[in-house]
């Protein structure tokens, strides 16, 4: 599992279940006592958010038990790499599939609602108070045509520029809003004998991440979510003009020399401690840089807009998650009453002092919450479109590929277009 995706899960989202749901009453839960009737089991899946949220979780659920006496609720935990690949797919399809159960907002959810996992919780939402709990632009990704599929949980800004202030004042810079005034910041940072770009990319997402929302940018949304969908080739000329991008920064010399061996928390400190200007990762190094250097003066842009892009030049990358219903759950009212205990105010202290960083209206605290943060969750928020990170929007196996390529190209270890080529013969078998 990579940094991101344990500081995703374990940290800043809360969040991961896996286990099994009953499509009705389940014959086998203890009886309560006497001629007590059998309670009904709600069961709940996800990967491991961690023992201190683990707590919070069952807790929760002991709290709901005690309000709805007739209810039992279960919770079972997977492994997060076998939870996001086959776990919860077995699961879904199982005898005992889960009645809520954590995913992804995007193209995963849109898999969930497709293959039929999914309850349109649209109506619940409104009628239970639910939905008022959450800021509107909370809900971006898990709205599929009208329709609401997913309660919010967390989320997270996979990927912006930090830059050091100091020294983009000391030069005269101001944050790139183009692909062009990106580049001659590159070469002024450069010729100032500091290095302008810091990745630690031996993990490969990291760099993959930055890439992919190249990519949707320069070749369109829809053509980039085909493309990790399978749906039509990479090796396009489109593909081959973005990678030209992210080509042109090594060979320019803009990005360190050892971005394919380094790690991303060496990466992270490099970049914290003087040894470049600007730095592509996620927003969970806003808390890192506070703790580490809080003596840094540190800001943060979107990827600059890129020349005749097709995509929206305005997007994010990131990911928002959540739980969500199984629309074959004889459960669906319990499901949205136990999200909505999880999502108040009482719950969202609770897993704020388990470490994670709950998205309702009363789980973000403006007053003690980072400045830097609460501005990258207004991006979020108001992104106008949200573009799913490699690997966690699709298949894990042509993510691995994707990455792999973009670290051929950002490492200058091969052309876009030899990248590419390789890439299709990687992915030939999945398709």
């Amino acid at each position: 599992m990579n940094k991101r995706m344990i500081a995703l899960i374990s940290t800043v989202l809360a969040i991961t279940v896996a286990g099994c749901s009953s499509a009705g009453p389940n014959n086998n839960a203890a009886n309560t006592g006497g001629s007590n009737p059998k309670k009904e089991i709600l069961r709940i899946a996800m990967g491991s958010p961690g023992e201190g949220l683990i707590k919070v979780w069952e807790d929760i659920g002991k709290e709901f038990e005690t309000q709805h006496e007739g209810i039992k609720v279960e919770f079972s935990y997977q492994d997060d790499d076998t939870y996001q690949t086959i776990g919860l797919p077995n699961l879904l399809s199982g005898k005992n599939a889960p009645d809520l159960y954590f995913e992804w907002a995007g193209q995963r959810l849109q898999t969930r609602v497709t293959d039929g996992y999914a309850a349109d919780i649209s109506e619940q939402l409104q009628s239970s108070g639910l939905k008022d709990m959450f800021a509107e632009g909370t809900f971006n990704g898990m709205v599929i045509d009208g329709k609401t599929y997913m309660i919010p949980t967390a989320g997270d800004v996979t990927n912006v520029i930090f830059y050091n202030k100091s020294v983009f004042n000391d030069l005269g810079l101001q944050p790139p809003a183009t692909w062009e005034e990106f580049l001659k910041v590159c070469e002024t940072i450069k010729q100032a004998g500091i290095t302008p770009l810091v990745i630690g990319n031996s993990d490969l997402w990291t760099a993959g991440n930055w890439a992919a929302h190249i990519i949707s940018r320069v070749v369109g949304e829809d053509a980039y979510s085909e493309a990790m969908q399978l749906k039509q080739p990479f090796n396009s000329p489109d593909f081959v003009k973005a990678y030209g991008y992210l080509q042109e920064l090594w060979d320019k010399g803009y990005i360190n020399e050892n971005v394919t061996a380094a790690s991303d928390s060496e990466a992270d400190m490099l970049f914290l401690n003087g040894s470049g200007a600007m730095h592509p990762i996620g927003s969970w190094l806003a808390p890192t840089a506070v703790e580490e250097t809080p003596e840094l003066e540190l800001g943060y842009f979107n990827t600059p807009a890129m020349p005749d892009g097709k995509g929206n030049q305005d997007s994010v990358i990131g990911v928002l998650n959540g739980m969500v219903v199984n629309k074959n759950s004889k459960l669906i009212d319990e499901a949205i009453e136990f999200m909505k205990l999880y999502s108040s105010a009482e719950s969202s202290k609770k897993l704020s002092d388990a470490g994670a960083v709950p998205i309702t209206k009363d789980g973000i605290d403006k007053e003690t919450m980072l400045p830097l943060s609460l501005d990258l969750n207004d991006l979020m928020e108001n992104a106008p479109v949200l573009v799913s990170p490699p690997d966690t929007g699709y298949s894990i196996e042509v993510a691995n590929a994707l990455n792999m390529a973009t670290s051929e190209v950002i490492g200058g270890a091969k052309s876009p277009e030899e990248a590419l080529t390789e890439l299709e013969t990687t992915i030939a078998p999945l398709k």
